[in-house]
């Protein structure tokens, strides 16, 4: 008999249910660990989730005193903290918070949010652990990898450019040929201007670059800043990569500090931008290695390129910085904050309550729980589902029980549910009841292992930062 004809003696007669199908689920809503990666392609694990409810007075207060106060005002506010109330530990969703804000402030440049008047982008980014991070050299380093990971100068160039050819053709036209992302790539590729672009342009590379150059915020830059050279002959164009390699080629200090902190502004400033926000996550990191000579030079850098130096950044606060801490850092820092000065520009230990540059973050509640619990879910249906069964398979006894075991931790609530859901679809469980999740924790099947790292780079032990700033005193 023919191969294609013949039969295989053990058939496969119906296709079995998917692991989390009796739960109308795609997959394990949860993330098993407490770990957020931006760069993660798994929704669950890159911070895309998120229930805003849950930190709406945090996001207003954000809101209100930094993103909608005029970039314009001299006296806007150049440095915030995001602080935990209490020693908490890790998951309180600082990381979160923040990748929300960076993706909406992107989404719209900071126009929608701002009602118009601030045009910002924003970066994150986090301290190397283990002591990596302990210069403000190494901490500008990371700083600017930020900005290239963003892409910003890429598109201030595609700005640029689009304004100059805007300019010099007297028309539009050139929007209406290719969509936005594409326009983008296009005004950022040689091969573009040297074939497709030349012909539909008629203007060459060098006469876009003169006119931009002739912007007023693009007067002063020194003359071995990379857009010079697409002014000359036979060059290939300039890109992003070669702002990069001119950072990387210049000496560290001085060199790269008036690279990042005048030159870098003015270009962001003729692209456009008035300002942009700096989110720099698990802070302490840098603090906790350092020695108090260490901690009094940073700060007072921080202080130089903030407030006081000749920076154009210093001058105008185009960089407005937002460090992510826990409780027990600003005592840490305390001594080193008074020395440079900073205490009195922005208090790490304010002698009133709500200070307009401190966002604290508290401890969520059992309905906070449930609403993280039910975000999740919902990100994970199969099919649309009704409104009072948004937590099932649980219920919401049962979420209100692994917030307590939990301590109204969102990391260890996320990990605590992927557990228990686990274990339900291993058991064909069709629905988690208080009485269920008490039957596992007690049974000892869903303790929560302590995250180890103390973020999605380091494995070291976490520690305590209000305990070693008080034995300290």
């Amino acid at each position: 008999m023919s191969k294609l004809l013949k039969k295989a003696t053990s058939n496969i007669e119906t296709v079995p249910f998917g692991r989390f199908e009796i739960f109308n689920l795609i997959d394990n809503p949860f993330p098993s660990q407490a770990i957020l990666n931006k760069d993660s392609t798994e929704k669950k694990l890159n911070g895309s989730i998120y229930e805003p409810e849950i930190r709406t007075a945090e996001f207003e207060k954000l809101l209100n005193n930094f993103l909608r106060s005029p970039q314009s005002d001299i006296n806007h506010q150049r440095l915030g903290f995001l602080l935990d109330s209490s020693y908490i530990g890790r998951g309180n969703g600082k990381t979160a918070f923040l990748l929300n804000v960076l993706r909406k402030i992107n989404n719209d440049y900071c126009l929608d949010l701002s009602g118009g008047v601030n045009k910002c982008f924003a970066v994150y980014f986090q301290p190397e652990a283990g002591g990596k991070t302990k210069t403000f050299d190494s901490f500008v380093d990371l700083f600017f990898q930020a900005v290239i990971d963003t892409d910003i100068i890429k598109n201030s160039l595609a700005i640029l450019r689009l304004e100059s050819i805007i300019s010099l053709k007297q028309s539009e036209e050139i929007l209406e040929l290719y969509p936005e992302n594409e326009l983008v790539e296009k005004l950022n590729s040689d091969e573009w201007f040297g074939s497709e672009g030349k012909e539909k342009l008629d203007i060459s590379r060098r006469e876009i670059t003169i006119n931009i150059l002739s912007n007023q915020h693009l007067q002063n830059l020194s003359k071995d800043f990379p857009l010079y050279r697409d002014t000359k002959f036979l060059t290939p164009l300039v890109t992003q990569r070669d702002f990069e390699d001119h950072y990387n080629n210049l000496k560290k200090g001085k060199a790269k500090f008036d690279f990042v902190f005048t030159e870098l502004v003015s270009l962001f400033l003729a692209s456009g931008f008035n300002g942009a926000y700096v989110f720099v996550d698990d802070f302490e990191r840098i603090p906790d290695h350092q020695s108090a000579i260490q901690k009094k030079d940073f700060v007072t850098q921080l202080r130089t390129i903030l407030y006081d130096g000749l920076y154009s950044n210093s001058k105008i606060g185009f960089y407005n910085f937002f460090f992510a801490l826990h409780a027990g850092v600003p005592r840490i820092l305390q001594e080193a904050w008074a020395l440079s000065g900073l205490e009195h520009r922005v208090s790490l230990n304010p002698a009133f309550d709500n200070p307009r540059h401190m966002i604290l973050f508290d401890k969520i509640n059992e309905m906070h729980a449930i609403l993280l619990v039910g975000k999740y879910l919902s990100e994970y249906r199969i099919n649309p589902i009704e409104e009072g069964n948004k937590l099932t398979p649980f219920t919401e006894e049962a979420v209100k029980i692994i917030g307590i075991k939990s301590e109204l931790n969102a990391a260890k609530i996320l990990q605590m549910a992927c557990n228990i859901i686990e274990h339900a679809a291993d058991n064909k469980v069709d629905k988690i009841d208080a009485a269920y999740v008490q039957q596992l924790t007690k049974q000892g099947n869903v303790n929560i292992e302590h995250d180890q790292s103390v973020d999605s780079i380091s494995k070291t032990e976490t520690i305590d930062l209000m305990g070693k700033a008080q034995k300290k005193d």
